[in-house]
């Protein structure tokens, strides 16, 4: 094993609409803890975790936003650099749902990512626990749709009550996030190579 490797930081950004779940995913994921008491998350916060990825140390930077439409505007510095985004919905409110578009177009327009096109996005379908699931009023197969026509977003139906399918839907975002990041590497050597060529023809013949 290679002592100097780097570790590799990840911004992953959560959206959805408040109380659909989304500091309960991350406390589940990063501390194996549930408690129904999370106060409305105010502004941002973050959690880390850290996890090997093939020979990779990453470390998983995961932003949790309140959902609330006044905190829409938390402005393109918290939202730049990511390397994925997890939107989030419950699976027992329909309207959770019908937003998801509104989460992901508000993203990509304050993300500005190099190639919106190719940005990574993993849906979770989350509180599928609620009423042993009869009170559930989006089936799998729309969520999959959804998913389907918006370039095959990854889709994970998960509770974080019951601690159910947390663990694989993260290590898809952290999967996704690296290959993300390894992209814009590439995109940036392009990027920089292009200003050096350009450079000294200004030069400074002052």
């Amino acid at each position: 094993m290679d002592p100097l490797r780097r570790r590799t930081l990840l911004k992953v950004i959560v959206l959805g609409d408040s109380g659909v779940g989304k500091t309960s995913l991350m406390n589940q994921y990063v501390y194996k803890k549930f408690s129904q008491q999370y106060k409305a998350t105010i502004g941002a916060d973050f959690v880390t975790k850290e996890l090997q990825i093939d020979d990779k140390l990453v470390t998983l930077q995961v932003w949790d936003t309140a959902g609330q439409e006044r905190f829409h505007s938390l402005g393109a510095a918290f939202y730049r650099g990511a390397d994925c985004c997890v939107l989030v919905y419950d699976v027992n409110v329909g309207k959770t749902f019908e937003s998801l578009s509104n989460w992901r177009e508000e993203f990509l327009k304050q993300a500005d990512p190099a190639d919106p096109e190719a940005f990574p996005f993993v849906l979770l379908g989350n509180k599928i626990d609620v009423d042993g699931g009869h009170s559930r009023v989006v089936s799998e197969k729309r969520a999959k749709e959804w998913c389907a026509s918006r370039g095959n977003i990854p889709y994970f139906e998960t509770s974080a009550k019951e601690d159910y399918n947390v663990d694989e839907a993260f290590f898809c975002v952290a999967q996704a996030a690296l290959a993300s990041e390894h992209q814009q590497d590439i995109y940036f050597q392009g990027i920089s190579e292009t200003v050096s060529e350009v450079e000294p023809r200004g030069g400074c013949a002052c």
